[in-house]
């Protein structure tokens, strides 16, 4: 999930520009509700569908600090909040074309956790955006750390479209296709394979996976390497948005292909479709 915990990961999720009103002067706070088909880490899914829900908050100072929190409700798995996120950032507009920011996001998840990122409780990111005439770059770089470490990188070039407006010239409606492109570890593939075998051993599904040779009724696991730094997935992005001045409603779909390093428990060829809304005081 860009969120992104992107994620990114940057915070929950960024804050959205709502194109109509200049934010950058005043406090603001901007409240946000999403439904996706499927949780998605860097690109990355596993072979058990997770569609969830999520509600998001985030106050932004005119100094370009922010505070963000949010919960994932997962909708086939248990009966409680799924993951809970406080988050931690600054934004930087160095000109018209250069702007930076460095996050600091701390996840917390319930025992026997189903998601990928359940390995990494602390996420810090570092971006950086540049406008060209024709187009947006995005590179973002992530430190992922607590039962394991991973590093991320992210690198997305996206065009914004215009489409008009419907009803009146106050409703703006736009899309923004986006490639993507993820590098990255993955040790918490491992710890993932590990908590999965103790779910599946529970449940009476079999042993959990270890790693022992020669011993009698062990089960052996074949990982894919987690220390080499490769290409995770490619992701292509299409988002339908329609914006006024306090709000932005958001349809979406993404398709994510895998590298060829990817694990056995992880789909090769993923598609999602989201949809999202955001309301700023």
């Amino acid at each position: 999930m860009k969120i992104p915990p992107l994620l990114l990961l940057i915070c929950l999720f960024s804050v959205p520009v709502l194109a109509q009103q200049d934010s950058s002067k005043r406090t603001t706070l901007t409240l946000a509700a999403l439904y996706n088909s499927n949780v998605s880490y860097y690109g990355q899914t596993t072979s058990e569908k997770l569609p969830y829900v999520l509600a998001n908050a985030t106050l932004r100072l005119p100094v370009g600090l922010y505070f963000s929190a949010g919960a994932y409700k997962l909708l086939n798995y248990g009966s409680g909040i799924s993951e809970t996120d406080l988050g931690l950032g600054y934004d930087y507009d160095i000109n018209e074309k250069w702007s930076a920011g460095i996050a600091y996001t701390r996840s917390f998840f319930p025992d026997n956790s189903p998601l990928l990122q359940a390995a990494n409780e602390n996420n810090i990111n570092l971006s950086a955006t540049y406008l060209w005439p024709w187009l947006k770059t995005y590179l973002s770089a992530d430190y992922a750390f607590g039962k394991q470490q991973d590093v991320f990188l992210s690198l997305t070039n996206s065009k914004e479209i215009s489409l008009g407006s419907l009803f009146n010239e106050k409703n703006a409606i736009y899309i923004e296709p986006a490639i993507e492109l993820i590098a990255g570890t993955r040790h918490f593939y491992e710890t993932y394979t590990i908590e999965k075998g103790k779910r599946d051993q529970a449940r009476g599904k079999g042993k959990p996976p270890v790693n022992q040779p020669g011993k009698p009724g062990s089960t052996i696991t074949t990982t894919v390497a987690t220390d080499s730094f490769n290409l995770l997935s490619y992701n292509f992005k299409l988002p339908l948005s329609l914006s006024r001045a306090n709000y932005i409603a958001e349809a979406s779909y993404q398709l994510s292909v895998l590298g060829t390093e990817s694990g056995p428990e992880l789909k090769p060829q993923q598609s999602f479709f989201g949809f999202a809304f955001y309301y700023q005081f």
